[in-house]
């Protein structure tokens, strides 16, 4: 395989796990498809970057609390690798019910992989802001506060 085609596959399979998150199911988003070690970052469309693969992983884990019935893609992609890093740039699109609440959107996503031994794993991902997701983050919030 080709280091683009081994991009391709990480990124695959970070889409696999986002779309099952959108569905409430964050059983996917692991360490199969995160780098663990130093330095992994997301920062998603709603709240603050969060700093390390535990951190990561827990802000998912939360999304995966009040999501249902959502799907993710990710539609334009482009990467660009070499060495051992990589960037994928493109839009993230679909849909999100949070409490209630189905937010479509339409995002511009950037994507940074690590090769991690024989293969790549996500190392960053930053999304731009949505406010329609983060009216209904606070909505279900308030619902229990």
């Amino acid at each position: 395989m080709t280091v683009l085609s081994d991009v391709r596959k990480a990124s695959a399979k970070f889409y696999a796990a986002l779309d099952s998150l959108a569905r409430g199911d964050n059983a996917a988003m692991t360490r199969d498809v995160w780098f663990n070690g130093p330095g992994a970052t997301a920062q998603h469309p709603v709240g603050p970057r969060h700093r390390s693969y535990k951190a990561v992983l827990e802000s998912f884990a939360q999304v995966g609390k009040v999501a249902t019935g959502g799907e993710v893609r990710l539609r334009d992609q482009e990467i660009d690798a070499g060495g051992d890093m990589a960037v994928e740039t493109g839009t993230e699109v679909g849909s999100i019910t949070i409490g209630g609440q189905k937010v479509n959107f339409e995002l511009r996503v950037t994507n940074i992989y690590r090769r991690d031994g024989d293969s790549w794993k996500i190392f960053h991902h930053h999304a731009d802001p949505s406010p329609a997701m983060a009216a209904a983050v606070d909505r279900v919030m308030k619902a229990h506060a």
